[in-house]
């Protein structure tokens, strides 16, 4: 069964702000910690203009509370409008889906950060949809501290 939700904060920076914060890999991981740890291909720090659409970046692997591995992923990125939108389409061992947007738009003195998640579970749908919604408000909420 195929979930989705969709998650918007505002936040008091500029929209180029919250768009180097969202496509940098110390933004992602300052995101995820300490619920997840997710590693990156070596050399990796942002995802922009000239990453590679539709192939995979490398493999990443996500630990829960930073210490027990319990996924896999080959991060690919499917589109990318940057300043303003990307999209992650990666293959997961967990999921028989998984497509998370990002979109940064303007909002009098800052911007709007809104997250569009559709993911198919391969086991556990009603646990696994529980975390993957706490997990994105957790996002949100580091975000939104991250960026006043």
């Amino acid at each position: 069964m195929t979930r989705r939700f969709t998650l918007a904060t505002t936040v008091p920076a500029s929209p180029a702000e919250a768009w180097s914060w969202s496509t940098s890999i110390k933004g992602i991981k300052q995101e995820m910690w300490p619920v997840l740890k997710m590693t990156f291909p070596k050399g990796l720090t942002h995802i922009g203009k000239d990453t590679t659409l539709d192939k995979p970046l490398g493999r990443c692997q996500f630990l829960l509370l930073g210490l027990f591995p319990i996924d896999m992923s080959k991060l690919t990125f499917v589109e990318i409008e940057p300043g303003r939108r990307f999209v992650e389409q990666s293959p997961l061992l967990s999921m028989r889906l998984w497509r998370h947007e990002r979109i940064v738009t303007p909002a009098g003195d800052g911007a709007i950060v809104t997250d569009n998640v559709e993911f198919t579970p391969r086991f556990a749908p009603p646990i696994v949809g529980w975390f993957v919604k706490r997990f994105f408000e957790h996002r949100h909420a580091v975000l939104s501290r991250s960026l006043r």
